[in-house]
């Protein structure tokens, strides 16, 4: 039972929140009597001194540490003694781990937002670069028009930039703090929320501690927000698949493998991957929910399993990022083979444009033959 409960294994990525928030709720027992001035130095000392041993890498998990939090409330009592039991006093494991999930959330997206920002510059400046590069634009993968490769690289990155729009409001309503709403009634010794929401650098305080402790929205919309953001990188990719077969475009030799029998080959692995990562991406957020669904008032130990798609969704988020990114900046678009995807028929719209400049109905030149 003891392996089935914990998740040290996996929480303990989240060590440097949890010590802050520990961190600033030292502070606020001290400002409501519990703690002498003394006591939360010595205890905020120790809390550093845990994280020194977490940043470079000497912290050792002992058996019994189930998770981040009892970990780090035990290296701090081996460390300043008994004085460490008074830390927890008022405090809740659900609100301890809301607060550490909402800190750890809120830093990964602004994080992502940077690559997204990477991403969107470096294919702007791609898209200059090959401004006139025209390629053949299709409906139904069927010829339609005549279009700039450039159009249809920042048609995928019209997508990319909803996409950060969409994270970014994801932010103010994750950056909320639940530290001082307890097991679910509320802290019994009026520890300063809004203190602690400004030590944190929160934007503000949740409303309801019965909510405050189980509640995953955020989690669940940013799990909601990969699968989409991962399904337009998919789309992309296979844009990129179907060019890249018709040598329409070139993809570099790092990003692409060979075949372990046929010489010849070149497979675009990378994009490949990219495609393939949506599918695991939406597999994510119904799974989340089809956990919460179900879930009576308030904390309930169900929600444990918010943290491995989390961390699984942000590892991949930014390492498609980063292929995705490096795909574009090393393909190199063939104008001789793009040119020759062009055909007359696909400028039967421009004629009929023109024969309605001349003043011919335009459902009359739709017809002409």
């Amino acid at each position: 039972m003891e392996k089935f409960n914990e998740s040290i294994n996996f929480d303990k990525r989240m060590w440097s929140q949890d010590l802050r928030g520990s961190i600033a709720y030292a502070k606020a027992t001290q400002k409501v009597g519990i703690l002498t001035e003394e006591e939360r130095d010595t205890i905020v000392a120790g809390l550093e001194k845990v994280m020194e041993e977490w940043a470079a890498g000497t912290f050792e998990l002992k058996a019994g540490d189930e998770d981040i939090h009892t970990a780090n409330e035990r290296r701090l009592t081996e460390i300043i003694g008994p004085l460490g039991g008074k830390l927890h006093t008022g405090r809740s494991r659900n609100d301890q781990v809301a607060t550490d999930t909402r800190l750890w959330i809120v830093e990964a997206e602004r994080d992502i937002l940077k690559d997204i920002a990477t991403l969107l510059g470096a294919s702007a400046e791609f898209a200059r670069e090959h401004i006139d590069v025209l390629m053949a634009g299709y409906t139904h993968l069927q010829p339609a028009q005549p279009i700039r490769f450039a159009h249809w690289l920042m048609s995928h990155m019209a997508a990319i930039q909803r996409d950060a729009q969409r994270l970014t409001e994801l932010i103010p309503r994750a950056n909320q703090c639940p530290l001082g709403s307890g097991a679910l009634a509320g802290n019994a010794f009026g520890v300063d929320r809004e203190f602690l929401a400004k030590e944190l650098g929160f934007e503000g305080v949740t409303s309801n501690s019965l909510d405050s402790v189980c509640d995953r929205d955020f989690v669940a919309e940013f799990l909601m927000w990969h699968s989409l953001f991962l399904t337009h990188l998919s789309q992309m990719a296979e844009d990129l698949i179907i060019n890249n077969m018709l040598k329409c475009v070139d993809m570099a030799d790092a990003y692409a493998t060979g075949s372990s029998l046929m010489p010849q080959k070149k497979n675009p692995d990378a994009l490949e991957l990219l495609r393939g990562k949506a599918g695991v991406a939406i597999g994510r957020s119904v799974g989340l929910m089809a956990t919460l669904k179900g879930l009576p008032r308030a904390y309930n130990k169900d929600l444990q399993e918010d943290k491995v798609p989390l961390f699984d969704a942000v590892d991949t988020v930014k390492d498609c990022l980063a292929i995705a990114t490096g795909v574009i900046v090393t393909m190199k678009p063939n104008p001789k083979m793009l040119l020759k995807a062009l055909c007359p028929e696909m400028l039967a719209t421009d004629l009929a444009d023109y024969l309605v400049r001349k003043g011919v109905p335009f459902r009359e030149t739709h017809h002409i033959r």
